[in-house]
């Protein structure tokens, strides 16, 4: 099993599928409308949905980022990390795990959407090479009822 070392004393480690109830409790936590832990633990048994967790020693999960895998390209699906873990780095360390390992298979180019107005988001992705490819308007629907726009980004891998 691969393991990449992570601020303040985690880890990011591939995700199971018996992680699909925390990852759906967190996700549901971060996101207006949260996915059902079914889904998480179909997506994990499948080896085109790779997913990882950043954990303590004791593995407790507080984040996790989840990819789709298609020829030689990928998305990440999404990226959450425990409202009281953010800032310290951790989507950086589970972002830096997702890249490192699509290193070491046929993918050439990693793809995701992240609301505009997400600033932090966005300086992790600009600061690890995604750029801006396109944008799609009202493509998130807001807790306030508001549509938000995605930027779609791309980063070159090979």
């Amino acid at each position: 099993m691969r393991v990449w070392l992570a601020p303040a004393g985690f880890h990011v480690e591939p995700a199971r599928p018996d992680d699909a109830e925390r990852l759906a409790a967190l996700h549901a936590d971060a996101f207006f409308r949260g996915w059902p832990a079914a889904d998480f633990a179909a997506w994990l048994a499948d080896p085109v949905t790779p997913g990882y967790v950043v954990c303590d020693a004791r593995r407790r999960i507080v984040g996790f980022a989840m990819a789709r895998t298609v020829g030689p390209e990928a998305e990440i699906l999404t990226v959450v990390v425990e409202k009281r873990w953010r800032g310290k780095h951790l989507g950086t360390a589970l972002l830096d795990a997702v890249i490192d390992d699509l290193h070491n298979s046929p993918v050439t180019t990693l793809f995701l959407e992240v609301d505009q107005a997400n600033s932090a988001a966005l300086a992790v992705y600009t600061g690890r090479g995604f750029f801006s490819t396109d944008m799609r308007r009202d493509y998130y629907q807001t807790a306030d009822g508001k549509p938000a726009t995605a930027l779609v980004m791309r980063l070159d891998l090979g």
